[in-house]
């Protein structure tokens, strides 16, 4: 099974545009369409464990700590962190060569730093 994505609400909107049109076939789901604007750190994670989608941010800063509490007593499909000054095209890049060359499985408690 592939990678389905969530996307934070601190990832870039572009990113997520860019990402559709590359590929309209990947499962990616913006932070609006989740309604994560105003969810705590924990409570992210846990939405999108819920619908088995790694999610994709910004946040370096606070989210890998949330997500190694979060793991500690549940199952993330996995976090996917990227650097805010990586152009657009390298993050789009990195992200479809996870959905193509990965499976969602590969993914589980999982952090990644972007770039691959």
């Amino acid at each position: 099974m592939k990678v389905k994505l969530q996307a934070d609400a601190d990832l870039h909107h572009v990113i997520v545009l860019a990402l559709l049109r590359r590929e309209a076939l990947i499962d990616s789901q913006s932070a609006t369409a989740a309604t994560l604007a105003s969810l705590h750190d924990i409570d992210v994670l846990a939405r999108a464990a819920e619908e088995g989608r790694a999610l994709v941010t910004h946040d370096q800063r606070t989210m890998p700590e949330h997500f190694a509490r979060f793991i500690a007593s549940s199952n993330s499909p996995g976090l996917i962190v990227v650097p805010q000054h990586l152009p657009v095209a390298v993050v789009v890049d990195d992200l479809l060569l996870i959905w193509h060359a990965t499976e969602a499985d590969e993914w589980i408690n999982r952090v990644a730093y972007l770039p691959i």
